[in-house]
């Protein structure tokens, strides 16, 4: 699965092909997934093109996104704390929807998160868990009880050293475990986004991609949308997944893409793989 993370935080300074606006929005996402992205997450935004968990920005949003693309692709949302620092209001929010996502991400290491994961759940909103590299976010998702409830962990990567942005991806995933079995999605974001995404390739992983995470093509080039990111993420992402070696390693192996990593580096030690990773195909 190649999500598309199609805004962020990110806003006009950016320049003005991050798409801010519900109609913007859904015209940027509904070309991403004609290129192929299969999972949506987005940032809805006020008119001044701040984040919010606003009730009636996140309908209009959902509502126009939903319009333009297939039934069968969810579409997620942000409940980042810089949307709504004070938690109780975040959770207040949440529970003020009129319109529901398909999933919401919930930052593991941010005060409220819990509460927050709690009240989607309540909702009925499947939970994707972030877990940052950098904060104590893993450890906190492994003792929680509502770990095993959620649909996914993202596991993101927030260093943006494009020479230390893999062993941070490797580092994050070591102390993720098993993740209490559930599936994990591995990304970074603007120096590291395409060696991390390269690494998600080599181990079966889920990513993401979009002008969340990076707002240049692996060549160092200005994307000029999503969709031309969406393209180029399949492309390098199938070709490190592609590696003939890999591959024979992984099915010997018997791996999946929902087993925890440590498992998976214990099963590749086995087969008899050193590591080796590089960046690239």
């Amino acid at each position: 699965m190649v999500q598309l993370c199609a805004n962020g935080a990110r806003g006009s300074a950016d320049g003005a092909v991050v798409p801010l606006s519900p109609e913007a929005v859904a015209d940027s996402v509904a070309e991403a997934v004609a290129a192929g992205a299969t999972d949506v997450h987005v940032h809805p935004k006020t008119p001044c093109g701040r984040d919010t968990l606003s009730p009636r920005v996140l309908a209009a949003t959902l509502e126009a996104i939903r319009a333009r693309l297939p039934a069968r692709v969810p579409v997620g949302v942000t409940t980042g704390a810089w949307a709504e620092p004070d938690p109780a209001a975040r959770v207040a929010r949440v529970r003020s929807w009129t319109v529901l996502p398909d999933h919401a991400s919930v930052n593991w290491h941010e005060p409220g998160a819990e509460e927050t994961a709690a009240a989607l759940l309540e909702r009925g909103v499947p939970v994707e868990a972030g877990v940052w590299s950098g904060t104590d976010g893993a450890d906190r998702f492994l003792r929680s009880p509502l770990a095993p409830k959620v649909l996914r962990v993202l596991a993101e990567v927030t260093d943006t050293d494009p020479a230390t942005a893999r062993d941070s991806a490797r580092a994050l995933l070591t102390g993720l475990g098993t993740a209490h079995g559930r599936p994990v999605l591995l990304h970074g974001e603007d120096g590291g986004a395409w060696p991390v995404l390269r690494l998600a390739g080599r181990l079966g992983l889920a990513t993401r991609i979009g002008l969340e995470d990076t707002l240049f093509l692996p060549d160092g080039s200005r994307a000029a949308s999503n969709a031309e990111l969406v393209t180029a993420a399949l492309r390098e992402w199938a070709s490190a997944r592609g590696d003939a070696g890999w591959t024979s390693a992984r099915r010997d192996a018997g791996w999946t893409s929902t087993r925890g990593y440590a498992e998976r580096t214990s099963a590749r030690r086995d087969a008899g793989w050193a590591s080796t990773d590089r960046d690239g195909g």
